[in-house]
């Protein structure tokens, strides 16, 4: 489960309006930043079908799958899962889920102006910057 604090979620509402239509919130962890993985988020183009909101690549028959139970809520993509949270949906892939299960998303503005906080309880070390964390070596993918 993901978490957003209103003021998360204003900013977000606010990023979103200034999109095309038809756009998904996404939230990703990436290996790279400072500390070993970063947080990336993005607007994603989507489109309607059958009244499900999905990415163009997606076909209709991918559209009917949904995630545990919930009718309203369905991946975009094999492996998506989708919270929803002050009427954001926010929508993660399976492999960053790991990473950010239990994380809270604020938005605060300061003297140096406006930003993004992740507060993840997984993190065990976190970057200055805050958007780059790392975790314990069992969350680390295995070296091949």
């Amino acid at each position: 489960m993901i978490q957003l604090s209103q003021s998360a979620a204003n900013e977000i509402r606010r990023l979103k309006s200034k999109q095309q239509q038809n756009v998904l919130f996404r939230l990703a962890v990436k290996p790279g930043g400072c500390s070993g993985w970063y947080y990336d988020m993005s607007f994603d183009r989507a489109e309607h079908v059958n009244d499900v909101e999905l990415p163009p690549q997606m076909d209709d028959a991918s559209s009917r799958s949904s995630s545990d139970g919930d009718d309203d809520l369905h991946p975009f993509q094999k492996n998506e899962r989708v919270f929803e949270c002050y009427g954001i949906q926010i929508t993660i892939d399976a492999e960053s889920l790991k990473y950010v299960n239990n994380l809270t998303l604020d938005y605060s503005e300061d003297l140096m102006g406006g930003g993004f906080r992740f507060y993840n309880p997984i993190a065990n070390a976190t970057c200055g910057c805050g958007n780059s964390f790392s975790t314990t070596s069992e969350l680390m993918p295995k070296q091949v």
